[in-house]
């Protein structure tokens, strides 16, 4: 999940076009970077703990016919960056290997470094070390590893370097006698490159300096961690509270009385019951056929399918690539709260189904210090209404939509949010009655937003602290959400019933991970889902669980006594993913929840 890149060329490279190239791939990740060329009689790499345009401004590059570089998205290793070099071997990877210790298992090669990568080393090493032909190299990557790989292998010694790619993350061409290669087609676009070509399944071996020499500098700088560690348990556990609250539910669904502008009639039934209007009766799958046939593009991605890695939107890519016949190109937006579980989930999918996953990283560390400081604002006056400002800073994901339509020149997106994810809660918590002819998810159109952040304005009052460089970005990632149309836009389970048994049955077909701490697989690639539903159970006594099984219950797919022994475990503190989050921000576990804990229950006769 980062950007590769290189150039090999006959005479000098051109330094504008390795600025160009360096440059572009920062979209997929600016964390940690890292370069490789060749000068005078050997190699020298060096790796930074900072972003790659840094790293070339203080790089004095001599005149190279060879450089190969690396811009990171962190996903595995704090310590240890790319790219990854042993007996001088040297692989810079862009994806995920979710099997690695079984690799490592069944290699001669012993382990040295932490990061996921190595795998591919070790591989490498042991192949040639068995004198195998290094034609049948990416063979043997492919046959050992899960998850996404496309790579640039480069091998001194035999002067080659193998570019590889199961998903098709991997581009090539030519500029005059310049071979160029980047983990998009567009940034070989936009430097005018010639013969782009996908890199796609056994791979292409490029001649390249030979060498017995290679020297390795790493800059290192104090930063924050960007990938703590997941604790599955601790002292500091027995802090969460998994209060009783003895709460009024509806009769019919499980609803609480604390829920915003609830009512229960004299059956106790509940008006969100009386008012729903089913939301999973999909139309005909021919009618999506029939609207998706302009769209097809013979032997080229087609549609766009917005990816976070969470159960619906690998349920959708499935059914997309399979059943639609499509050849989608997934797109994450990475703002920092995606967790490593999502990830790697990712990498499954786009590599079981051979999809291109174009990443766009936000400035990782800015986004979640713009988080710590809302959380401390809001610490400082608790407002159930305000708890989304905690995750308002991953709406950009529907601005890059545009972005990635742009550079792909493809206009279809097809998404898979689901029908049941309606949390009226969340914004009734501020002020905003239910809508319950609402069609939507979220909560869409001009007069609505803007009441609705004239009552977040008066909330943020109480608390100053909400008027901080966040704010730009939380505005500004709203607007795209809320405010903008949306055109070549479908939603996938607008023609497939959403059912959770048929949706884990099928992601189970491609091991998809679940978490160790908890029994859904609803929301658990979202880093802040654990923290937020602790704020909601804590104070009003019912989580989004609570109103997502609900919904199940109107649509008839759950009992009420189903739905309730459901609720009974999903809403139990998460330690391993709230302590993630909060070592994920840099504020102190112990601090955050007992001034969690101290909120008094909210009155539900208020």
């Amino acid at each position: 999940m980062c950007g590769i890149f290189g150039i090999i060329s006959s005479q000098a490279i051109d330094p504008r076009h390795l600025l160009n190239l360096a440059n572009r791939s920062r979209q997929r990740g600016r964390d940690s970077s890292g370069l490789l060329w060749f000068a005078g009689d050997r190699y020298q790499a060096v790796r930074a703990d900072y972003d790659v345009k840094r790293l070339l401004r203080e790089t004095t590059l001599p005149a190279t016919s060879f450089v190969v570089g690396h811009s990171r998205l962190i996903t595995n290793s704090h310590e240890e960056n790319q790219p990854v070099i042993r007996d001088e071997i040297a692989v810079l990877h862009n994806g995920i290997i979710v099997n690695e210790e079984d690799v490592w298992a069944q290699l001669r090669v012993s382990r040295q470094f932490s990061i996921d990568t190595e795998a591919i080393n070790g591989i490498v090493l042991q192949h040639i070390e068995d004198g195998e032909e290094i034609a049948t190299l990416s063979e043997r990557i492919f046959e050992r590893c899960r998850g996404t790989i496309s790579a640039a292998v480069v091998m001194p010694k035999h002067g080659q370097i193998l570019l590889l790619s199961n998903n098709g993350s991997l581009f090539t061409g030519n500029i005059g006698t310049d071979f160029l290669f980047a983990s998009e087609r567009f940034t070989l676009v936009q430097l005018g490159c010639i013969n782009i070509e996908q890199v796609v399944g056994g791979g292409l071996m490029v001649s390249i300096p030979a060498s017995e020499k290679m020297q390795v500098s790493d800059l290192r700088r104090s930063r924050k961690n960007l990938v703590p560690g997941l604790r599955l348990d601790g002292p500091e556990e027995a802090l969460l509270k998994y209060r009783t609250h003895g709460l009024r539910r509806c009769t019919r669904c499980i609803l609480t009385e604390t829920m915003p502008y609830i009512v229960f009639d004299e059956s106790g039934v509940c008006n969100y019951c009386k008012n729903y209007q089913p939301r999973n009766n999909p139309r005909p799958v021919d009618e999506l056929m029939a609207l998706v046939e302009p769209y097809r593009r013979k032997g080229e991605p087609d549609c766009i399918v917005p990816f976070s890695g969470g159960r619906d939107s690998c349920w959708a890519l499935h059914l997309i690539a399979r059943d639609l016949g499509m050849r989608p190109v997934a797109y994450t937006y990475d703002w920092g709260m995606v967790t490593d579980l999502g990830r790697r989930n990712i990498s499954r999918m786009c590599a079981a189904l051979g999809v291109e996953n174009i990443i766009i990283a936000d400035d990782i560390g800015k986004k979640r210090d713009y988080i710590a400081t809302n959380l401390a604002a809001w610490l400082r006056a608790p407002n159930l209404g305000m708890i989304s400002i905690l995750t308002s800073g991953d709406k950009h994901f529907f601005r890059h939509v545009e972005t990635v339509k742009q550079q792909t020149g493809i206009q279809l997106n097809l998404w898979g949010v689901n029908p049941l994810e309606v949390t009226h809660f969340k914004a009734g918590f501020l002020g905003v009655p239910p809508d319950f002819e609402e069609k939507r998810v979220y909560m869409h159109g001009m007069r609505k937003q803007l009441n609705y952040q004239a009552l977040r304005f008066r909330a943020m009052l109480q608390s100053p602290g909400y008027f901080n460089r966040s704010l730009w970005d939380t505005l500004s990632g709203e607007y795209y959400r809320s405010f903008t149309e949306k055109s070549d836009y479908f939603h996938i389970f607008d023609y497939w019933r959403w059912d959770e048994v048929t949706c884990d049955r099928v992601l189970a077909e491609y091991d998809w991970e679940t978490a160790p701490d908890t029994n859904t697989t609803w929301r658990i690639g979202d880093g802040t889902a654990a923290f937020y539903n602790y704020l909601y159970y804590s104070i009003a006594g019912f989580t989004e669980h609570d109103t997502f099984r609900s919904n199940q219950i109107r649509e008839g797919q759950l009992t009420r006594d189903e739905a309730m022994a459901k609720v009974e475990d999903e809403n139990r503190p998460r330690y391993p993913n709230i302590r993630w989050y909060l070592d994920a921000i840099g504020m102190d576990f112990t601090t955050v929840i007992s001034r969690v804990n101290a909120i008094p229950p909210l009155d539900p006769l208020r």
